[in-house]
């Protein structure tokens, strides 16, 4: 028995609907059903047309998004995106679903107005007046209700399940007249303007000329689906005239379309590109439920719970679909929405506490649901390199945050690394660096990897560099490079340079950092640009990427500092500046090392003892100069016990005194421990304290609470007790000789063996280890020797990767 005809009816069938919501979803396709329409309009850009058969594609797999920008600037975006419990999405995949296909086309306005009237708003075109008012609430507030998303919810989304026998075409009916009479009493939105014209009017003519055309094609048999607002004004009786009048003359540019993944977490947000979908997995999971989605809900989130090691059981989940009937019953509610549902589960599922409910609203209210896009879909060419290599190294685009930790020793793994850094270069930020577990050494890197839907935009702003990652990243470097002006951007984008194996862009980096170099006198953005420079040799040298010309410039810029320095420490410092220079002063003593020239290290070690010696320089410079030199052995105990001396005087001021025992025994030194190791040094610094005058007290107090508060709790409680037995007590225990066991002086050919067992144990230089190395640590050369890198006293007895 064939199916009755549809009735007749004059004009197009006007769907209107709120753009997410698996209510409006059934509602749809049910009105469809019964229509029967010859064609589907749906309010979308008409460019997308082209893209409407990859819908129907079995690779297609929403959250998506049609993604329009402007062919000269990808930077200027607009997304529409779809869920698969959008009714503009279930539109379309019923006009594809039918045998034959039922032709669907786009009617909104093209995004080649949109983008053009983005552009000119950002040239400073007013915006207009006020926004029209929310018409939901207004409906909401109508019915009684104050909240308009529950009042929604228990009309339209928990409505019109399995079994639902009412008129499909009634709602829409009734929900038309309403937003006629909304719109009969509210003015026409103008907060958003088209060539000087409200926006809302604009779009609504074109869509009247669209379906004008679309009658044209095929009678009055269309159906339209587009926002429940525009419905009045899609019904008003207007000439194609006035519509092409308010048409006319409107801005646009040349754009390019595509259809790009989403995700649900994206539909959750109201800002940026988010859709403003407050519950997405919930909606998800409405519109994909058969029967029973209360139920299915909650043995979703049991199996959740249980995945957490919660100890949840059927019989909770029993009694959770019980209290949520229960609650929606006492609440007048025509079902179980999810706030019955979340009360439900907070109260069975998790004992009333909040932190694993949080995780269900996280993990299945929202959810992390990412969409997939046919591999043949039109992209920008460097969109398809990335997604060749994603495929060929493994890495999938995924939208929950993840860590990946990298061993640069393997092929795979390296390749990874260079991916990651050249997509950091070109602003594509699917990957941010982490810090690495401890001892991991330099053959580790650790990333937190998460795909966000823009980042398709960012992809098709890098495509104008070029067409690989490879091409666009050194493309980018070397742009980057001649527009720098600050010498620590070119420094910095030198080490990014080699971490991302670019040797094809270091030579323009290189030419824009010599120049730069040359002309650069200032002593602090010297020493900031040597540290990247250090590091990128080392941990080139450690990826295969290292770079000759980079360690002249190196070191060129290093002996430039040597000369620069000191004058500039001497150069009448205030406080905050002297706290920034001896900054400087740790970053290139560490560089210095990392740079492995004993020459250079030799002069840089003068320069230190200049700085440590020299009256002018600010207190906290000098301390923290013969500190590093004290470290590094170049310099004996009894100097650096003069020096600290000569800067505790009665004659230095308090202030500078201060200064110089926070740069020597602060907690970024590690002089702690050295205070209570050496009597001598802690006697003077007990001494200056207890003779610094009263007046003079309160203004040191906070620099020495900053520097002695900072001690671990095990150093800061010996320190006092060898303040509280005091100097007279300290010097007698000094007289009493050595504990006993222990000789008064050191016997070095006992001590010898000591360290001869000590190397075997940590495998120390002199050692040759036949095996491989298997540690995390890079070999240095020359062997397993000390890491040249490491300071402190007592370096000659380290080695190995327990050194």
């Amino acid at each position: 028995m064939s199916p009755a005809a549809p009735p007749a009816r004059r004009g197009p069938l006007l769907l209107g609907v709120r753009h997410h919501g698996p209510g409006s979803a059934r509602a749809v396709r049910a009105a469809l059903d019964a229509a029967r329409p010859a064609a589907v309009l749906v309010e979308g850009p008409p460019e997308g047309d082209a893209l409407l058969p990859l819908a129907a594609d079995p690779g297609m797999r929403p959250p998506v998004a049609l993604l329009s920008h402007a062919a000269d600037d990808p930077g200027r975006a607009v997304f529409w995106p779809l869920a698969a419990f959008s009714p503009e999405w279930a539109a379309l995949r019923w006009a594809q679903e039918q045998q034959p296909p039922v032709p669907v086309r786009f009617i909104d306005l093209p995004a080649a107005h949109t983008l053009a009237a983005a552009e000119a708003a950002e040239a400073g075109e007013p915006a207009g007046g006020a926004p029209r008012p929310d018409p939901l609430g207004a409906l909401a507030a109508a019915a009684g209700y104050r909240d308009a998303e529950r009042w929604w919810e228990d009309t339209v989304e928990l409505r019109g399940g399995p079994g639902d026998t009412t008129d499909p075409l009634a709602a829409f009916e009734a929900l038309g007249d309403a937003m006629e009479a909304l719109r009969g009493a509210h003015p026409v939105d103008a907060s958003g303007t088209i060539g000087g014209r409200p926006r809302d009017l604009v779009r609504e003519a074109h869509m009247r000329q669209r379906i004008r055309a679309a009658r044209r094609e095929f009678g009055d048999g269309c159906a339209v689906v587009c926002g429940a607002w525009h419905v009045p004004a899609l019904r008003a009786a207007t000439t194609a005239a006035a519509d092409k009048r308010l048409l006319a003359g409107l801005p646009r540019t040349r754009v390019e379309t595509a259809w790009v993944p989403w995700t649900h977490r994206r539909l959750a947000r109201t800002g940026g590109y988010g859709a403003g979908v407050a519950a997405p997995g919930w909606y998800a999971h409405l519109a994909a439920a058969p029967d029973r989605p209360v139920e299915r809900w909650m043995a979703r989130a049991a199996a959740l719970l249980r995945e957490e090691d919660l100890p949840v059981s059927p019989a909770h989940v029993i009694e959770a679909v019980r209290l949520a009937d229960t609650l929606a019953g006492v609440r007048g509610r025509p079902a179980p929405g999810l706030a019955e549902t979340l009360d439900a589960v907070r109260a069975v599922m998790c004992d009333g506490s909040d932190v694993p409910l949080a995780l269900v609203e996280d993990r299945l209210v929202v959810g992390d649901v990412l969409g997939r896009v046919p591999d043949g879909a039109p992209a920008v060419p460097l969109q398809r390199d990335l997604a060749r290599q994603q495929r060929s190294l493994r890495l999938k685009a995924e939208p929950q945050e993840r860590e990946l930790e990298l061993d640069l020793r393997g092929p795979t793994d390296a390749a990874r690394s260079l991916l990651l850094h050249r997509l950091g270069l070109l602003g594509i930020g699917w990957g941010r660096p982490a810090a690495s577990r401890p001892g991991t050494g330099t053959f580790r890197e650790t990333w937190r990897l998460r795909w966000e839907p823009e980042l398709a935009v960012r992809v098709a702003e890098a495509g104008i560099w070029g067409t690989t990652v490879q091409a666009a990243a050194g493309a980018k470097a070397a742009a980057d490079a001649a527009a720098a002006r600050e010498l620590a951007e070119v420094t910095a984008l030198a080490e990014r340079c080699l971490l991302a194996g670019l040797s094809e862009a270091l030579p323009q980096v290189l030419r824009a950092l010599a120049d730069l170099a040359a002309l650069d006198t200032d002593a602090a953005r010297l020493a900031q640009a040597l540290p990247a420079l250090a590091r990128a040799l080392r941990y080139g040298d450690v990826r295969g990427t290292g770079a000759p010309a980079l360690r002249a410039v190196a070191r060129g810029l290093a002996e430039r500092i040597c000369v620069a320095l000191p004058p500039a420490c001497a150069s009448g410092l205030d406080a905050e500046a002297a706290a920034a220079m001896r900054g400087h002063v740790e970053a290139v003593h560490r560089a210095v090392g990392l740079l492995d020239d004993e020459e250079l290290q030799e002069r840089w070690a003068a320069v230190l003892a200049a700085l440590g010696a020299r009256d002018g320089v600010p207190g906290a410079i000098r301390g923290r100069a013969v500190r590093l030199l004290l470290d590094e052995g170049r310099l004996p105990a009894p100097e650096a016990a003069r020096l600290m001396a000569l800067a505790l005087s009665p004659a230095a001021a308090p202030a500078d005194a201060a200064g110089w025992i926070d740069g020597f025994a602060g907690a970024g030194a590690g002089g702690g421990t050295l205070l209570v190791h050496d009597e001598r040094l802690f006697g003077l610094v007990d001494s200056w304290l207890a003779a610094v005058p009263a007046a003079a007290f309160t203004d040191v107090l906070p620099l020495l609470r900053r520097t002695f508060g900072a001690y671990e709790p095990g150093v800061r409680r010996t320190l006092g007790e060898l303040a509280r037995r005091g100097p007279d007590a300290r010097r007698t225990a000094a007289g009493a000789g050595a504990p006993e066991g222990f000789a008064a002086e050191l016997d070095e050919a006992r001590a010898a063996t000591a360290a001869d067992l000590a190397r075997l144990l940590l495998a120390a230089a002199d050692r040759p280890t036949p095996q491989a190395h298997t540690s995390d640590e890079p070999p240095h050369k020359g062997g397993d020797g000390p890491d040249p890198n490491r300071q402190g006293a007592g370096r000659e007895l380290t080695g190995g990767r327990h050194g």
